[in-house]
């Protein structure tokens, strides 16, 4: 079978559809636009035929969960979040969702209507449905793994910033939308410009999706499957099925499909100088206050009270930043020096546990979680946003402090 007949692409309609044959079984690929009415009745125009007994998504299993649950964050343990050093994913995922909702919000759409089409009209058909997307959580630290640490901050502040952003989403920004999903729209003004971006985003994701199609079609009785992607992926996943047409045993092609997906779903391996850089800082601090306090008593108490001011107050004014609770902020003078000399525990850590008891979230904070951070007056209003921002602005206030520390007792050294 030549590539022609295995795949043919159809570009007559306003969504991209290509149809791939693959050990005696049918695939279908549907390009759809996450913010198009028209995308949404495509899908029930091909599931209302019945010719398909399987539906696969572009949802990871946390994006289906949230999409039917949109409760299922009041049920997170905010505390283990900070406690598993999951703080920056948990607000990077809110982001990603405030910036999908305020999109909503602007437009009158409704991103992802035609996922939420195919799973309701898989469930009423009883068809069976298969999420293909890689879970967004290691999506996003392959980004951030494949990134220069210099880039990193850029790539921080530039999702942040998309969301607390007081402008009108730009007509450009939903044009991507509709070739992509919400992932790639976010990152897409970094992915066009980077090669480290570009790959993990979009390219990986292509690999992983068809490698789940081959997945499917080896392992489930389904015989014809609909699949139903963002349309940016669409050539890419047409382009990774194609190459693995010489592959006739179906054994040989689930095991290439799970070799793909173990190698994709690998987490980068994390750089053992990094963590060394921390233990390295306090040696020098101590060493420092040892020669203080060896050319005389009152330059190591100086010394000290140059380490608890700065640091103490730059935690501290980074709590103050978030509204934290005075104690908050009290308590985040008064841990910032110590935790930076233990790098087993951070600031961030403290300051979000004595938040946590005086103001402990209720119910409502929870399920108003990603209502509220769709607004920059949001984040603080919100408990549980406001808890998270206190542990990212008392972390950073405190990471600062550090240097700017640092820099003064190394001052005071050479000048005594």
């Amino acid at each position: 079978m030549d590539k022609q007949e295995a795949s043919e692409i159809d570009n007559s309609k306003e969504e991209p559809i290509f149809h791939h044959q693959m050990a005696g079984k049918s695939i279908t690929v549907l390009g759809t636009a996450h913010v198009s009415k028209t995308s949404a009745d495509k899908v029930h125009e091909l599931l209302a035929t019945g010719n398909y007994d399987g539906v696969a998504i572009e949802l990871c299993p946390s994006r289906y969960n949230s999409m039917i649950d949109p409760d299922s964050l009041a049920k997170m343990d905010l505390f283990q979040v900070f406690k598993e050093g999951k703080a920056s994913m948990v607000i990077a995922s809110l982001a990603l969702g405030a910036y999908q909702q305020k999109m909503a919000e602007e437009f009158g759409i409704e991103p992802g209507a035609e996922m939420r089409m195919a799973i309701d009209q898989a469930e009423e058909m009883k068809s069976e449905i298969h999420l293909i997307d890689r879970e967004v959580g290691t999506t996003l630290k392959r980004v951030y793994g494949n990134v220069p640490w210099w880039k990193k901050m850029g790539i921080i502040g530039g999702l942040l910033g998309s969301v607390v952003s007081s402008e009108k989403v730009s007509e450009d920004e939903i044009e991507r939308l509709k070739e992509g999903d919400i992932l790639d729209s976010t990152f897409s003004q970094f992915a066009e410009e980077a090669k480290e971006l570009y790959e993990p985003l979009i390219d990986e994701r292509d690999q992983y999706m068809a490698a789940r199609l081959e997945q499917i079609v080896t392992s489930s009785e389904n015989q014809s499957i609909l699949a139903v992607v963002g349309a940016g992926h669409l050539k890419g996943i047409e382009s990774y099925l194609a190459k693995d047409e010489q592959i006739t045993s179906a054994d040989d092609l689930h095991t290439k499909a799970q070799e793909t997906i173990n190698r994709l779903d690998t987490l980068p391996k994390k750089s053992r100088w990094p963590k060394l850089i921390p233990w390295i800082i306090v040696a020098i601090l101590l060493t420092g206050f040892a020669i203080g306090f060896n050319k005389s008593t009152d330059l190591g108490i100086q010394l000290i009270i140059y380490w608890v001011l700065i640091n103490g107050s730059l935690s501290a004014l980074g709590a103050a930043i978030a509204k934290g609770h005075p104690m908050t902020v009290i308590g985040a003078f008064f841990a910032a020096p110590l935790t930076s000399l233990n790098p087993t525990i951070g600031a961030g850590m403290v300051t979000a546990a004595i938040e946590l008891y005086f103001r402990k979230p209720n119910v409502g904070d929870f399920s108003d979680l990603r209502k509220d951070t769709t607004h920059v007056s949001g984040w603080w209003k919100n408990k549980v946003a406001r808890t998270l921002l206190v542990f990212f602005f008392s972390t950073i206030g405190s990471a600062i402090g550090t240097y700017v520390a640092g820099f003064k007792i190394f001052e005071s050294l050479v000048g005594a």
